[in-house]
């Protein structure tokens, strides 16, 4: 995830089902660096917003992020790992409210974050040319 699988730069989550959604355990590395030694606050938004990605299978819906938001508690640091857990708190339409915790090694909760998704139909998907979307989401 994070712009795909053969993205080099991607975080590359490995979600799995539990019984509330769906959680995930990451190490972030240098390539997510933001101040030395500590993850970059973008790539532990992506980390969350992909495994929000992956918590839209356990209720079947096409979806988008409308709204992330990211509460960090504690850094995140390099070469540590983290369990996030996330999972859809309300589905109301079109809208799904999903939310997620991230705890590191020693049981501390480092953060947390909320997402509001709308689901949309397959041509969401299809009206751009999927390489010159996948172009511009990666750059």
């Amino acid at each position: 995830a994070g712009c795909g699988p053969d993205n080099p730069s991607g975080l590359h989550l490995h979600a799995v089902r539990t019984a509330s959604g769906v959680e995930a355990v990451h190490r972030f590395a240098e390539g997510q660096v933001g101040a030395p030694g500590i993850a970059h606050g973008g790539a532990v938004a992506l980390a969350f917003d992909d495994l929000f990605g992956f918590a839209l299978y356990t209720v079947g819906s096409l979806a988008v992020t409308r709204s992330l938001t990211v509460d960090y508690r504690a850094p995140f640091r390099l070469h540590r790992t983290y369990t996030f857990r996330a999972r859809v708190a309300q589905h109301e339409g079109r809208r799904l409210l999903l939310h997620a915790d991230a705890w590191d090694d020693a049981g501390q909760k480092a953060g947390s974050a909320g997402a509001t998704f709308v689901v949309v139909g397959p041509e969401h998907f299809t009206a751009v040319d999927p390489e010159t979307q996948l172009e511009a989401e990666c750059r």
